[in-house]
């Protein structure tokens, strides 16, 4: 079993950045394929970025080119770097990681992004 812990979320302005990093403990990520997700208010949880085990990236539309996912192997946590924020991605954010047959999610941690 995986637990992933994460940290980061919080209130910044528009154009601001923000960090989220989400710690797993329980096994090593190294052969798990990562993912961040967000559910903003009322909404459906959406994929916003992913990196299979190999460090292949895909992202969302909507963060491409803002959002960038990173994983640090030797400190067993996986990052989500944001920059340009706008008021649409405030949105709970989840990290969640994954190998054939298994799945875990992280608690999800609140950013907000108001003036």
């Amino acid at each position: 079993q995986v637990q992933l812990v994460e940290s980061g979320g919080g209130l910044v302005q528009p154009g601001g950045s923000l960090r989220l990093s989400c710690v797993a403990s329980g096994s090593n990520l190294q052969m798990y394929a990562m993912a961040w997700y967000r559910q903003g208010p009322g909404k459906q949880r959406n994929l916003v970025a992913s990196m299979s085990s190999g460090g292949s990236t895909n992202y969302a539309d909507f963060v491409k080119g803002r959002f960038t996912i990173s994983r640090d192997n030797a400190k067993n946590t996986m990052y989500l770097q944001m920059s340009s924020l706008k008021p649409e991605d405030t949105a709970v954010y989840y990290c969640y990681a994954n190998r054939p047959g298994y799945g875990y999610w992280g608690q999800g941690t609140q950013v907000t992004v108001s003036s």
